[in-house]
C-alpha cells in the first residue's frame, strides 16, 4: 500500500507515537543507507511512514545525513507527500522557544552536501523551479490542520539553513537576520530541494527551541531547558498530522 504521508522526524522525535500495524522496512537505495529504518503504520485508518532524519538513537549528525538515501527511500515507498520536522532556533521576535512555525522559504548556507539526484554519472539534470520551496497546497493543509487541532502556528517565515553541527555565532545570526531569515536550522536543506526533484509535495514544521544567538531573552539557558522546550513543541506534532490525515 502506498503511503498517504511520510514524515522525517528531527531533533527529538525518534519514534512517532500512535502509529498502529507497525512494519520496520530496511529500504535500499542507489544512494546508500537510510538514517534509520522507515516505520510504516497507519493513523486513523491512513497509511503513515516515519523516518527519523538522525537515526533512532541520533547518531547521524545534520552534515552526514544520507538526505537522497531518505528522501529516495520513502519516494520508493509509494509516498506523494513529505512533512519535514525540524528543530530550529528563533530569529524573529515572534520565534520564540515552544512556538511552532509553518515556513515558507529557505535560504541555504550549508555547503559540501550531496544536493542533487542529478550528481551521478548517465542521471538526467534537473532544473527544479525552486522560487517556492515548499508546496503551497500542503502548507494550507497543515494550517488548516493545525487550526482543527487547536494548535497556534505561525505562518510563515525564512528558514536558514547551516551546516552544523556547531549553533552559531552572534555575527553569523546577526548576518542571517540582516539577509531575511527568521529561523535558523540544520536540516531543512537539501531535504527540500530533493523532494522537489522527484516532484513530491514537501512543507516543514519547525519546532523552535530556543533563541538564536544574540536574539530574544539574553540570559543564558541551559540544556535542559533547551530539550523542556523541544519536547513540549514536538507535543504538537501528532495533533497536526492527525488532524491533516482526518481532512
Amino acid at each position: 500500500m502506498a503511503l498517504d504521508l511520510a514524515i522525517v522526524g528531527g531533533t527529538g522525535l525518534y519514534q512517532f507515537p500512535g502509529l498502529e500495524n507497525v512494519t520496520r522496512r530496511e529500504i535500499g537505495t542507489p544512494f546508500g543507507a537510510t538514517s534509520a529504518p522507515v516505520v510504516c503504520g497507519e493513523i486513523g485508518g491512513r497509511a503513515v511512514g516515519f523516518l527519523a532524519r538522525h537515526g533512532e538513537g541520533h547518531s547521524v549528525p545534520p552534515h552526514r545525513v544520507n538526505y537522497r538515501a531518505n528522501v529516495w527511500a520513502l519516494h520508493s515507498l509509494g509516498a506523494r507527500r513529505v512533512i519535514g520536522v525540524n528543530a530550529v532556533g528563533g530569529i524573529r521576535a515572534d520565534m520564540g522557544p515552544r512556538v511552532v512555525a509553518i515556513p515558507d522559504q529557505v535560504i541555504d548556507y550549508t555547503h559540501g552536501r550531496l544536493t542533487s539526484f542529478c550528481d551521478v554519472d548517465g542521471a538526467e539534470v534537473k532544473h527544479i523551479d525552486f522560487s517556492e520551496p515548499y508546496s503551497a497546497a500542503l502548507r494550507r493543509d497543515l494550517l488548516a490542520a493545525a487550526a482543527a487541532a487547536g494548535v497556534p502556528v505561525v505562518d510563515g517565515g525564512c528558514y536558514g539553513a547551516t551546516q552544523g553541527p556547531r549553533l552559531e555565532t552572534r555575527a553569523e545570526i546577526a548576518r542571517l537576520r540582516r539577509d531575511g531569515c527568521d529561523l535558523v536550522g540544520m536540516t531543512g536543506m537539501p531535504e527540500a530541494a530533493l523532494a522537489r526533484e522527484l516532484d513530491l509535495d514537501y512543507a516543514c514544521i519547525a519546532l523552535i527551541a530556543n533563541w538564536a544567538a544574540g536574539c530574544g531573552d539574553e540570559a543564558e539557558i541551559s540544556l535542559e531547558e533547551i530539550f523542556a522546550n523541544l519536547r513540549e513543541a514536538t507535543a504538537t506534532v501528532p495533533k497536526i498530522i492527525a488532524a491533516l490525515l482526518s481532512r
